[in-house]
């Protein structure tokens, strides 16, 4: 029987993330700006996500990596407001509820840090992500919030919590 741990991020993670996370965005044909990929904090998720009421949650099966997801105060939004970011697995975590599950996590751990709204953006090409987001309560939205910086990120959607 395999281990599945979904855990927060270690120092030691930062590499084996990176990996993963542009392996899935180029696979998906996501722009190199705009995006996710060009975020600088993509080779230091653990030093980003040790601010506060913020945390990345990483996902490992029998002790290997396998992907992630965060949850941080959305760059220029309210402070009620977090974003549920860079949810990547790789292709052998996918199609199992891994990702509600670790959905569902990060969503527990936004509201214990007093968030009162989860927004997220990312592309139409993301279909099995938008369908287990719409599955989990978020609604679409007419338009960005906050400043992230992914302009090429055409859609958005948000939930209460």
């Amino acid at each position: 029987m395999e281990s599945v741990i979904i855990r927060e991020i270690r120092a030691a993670d930062n590499e084996a993330l990176a990996v993963i996370i542009r392996s899935v965005l180029i696979a998906h044909n996501v722009p190199a700006t705009g995006s996710t990929m060009a975020d600088e904090s993509l080779d230091n998720l653990y030093q980003f996500y040790s601010q506060d009421r913020s945390v990345y949650l990483v996902l490992e099966i029998d002790g290997q990596i396998m992907g992630g997801s965060g949850i941080a105060q959305l760059q220029d939004g309210k402070e009620s407001v977090c974003e549920l970011q860079k949810m990547y697995f790789s292709p052998e975590a996918r199609g199992r509820g891994l990702g509600g599950s670790m959905l569902t996590k990060c969503l527990e751990y936004a509201q214990s840090f007093g968030y009162k709204t989860c927004y997220l953006e990312t592309m139409p090409q993301m279909k099995t992500a938008l369908a287990m987001y719409e599955k989990h309560g978020f609604n679409y939205l007419q338009g960005p919030m906050g400043n992230t910086g992914h302009g090429k990120c055409k859609v958005w959607m948000s939930m209460n919590l």
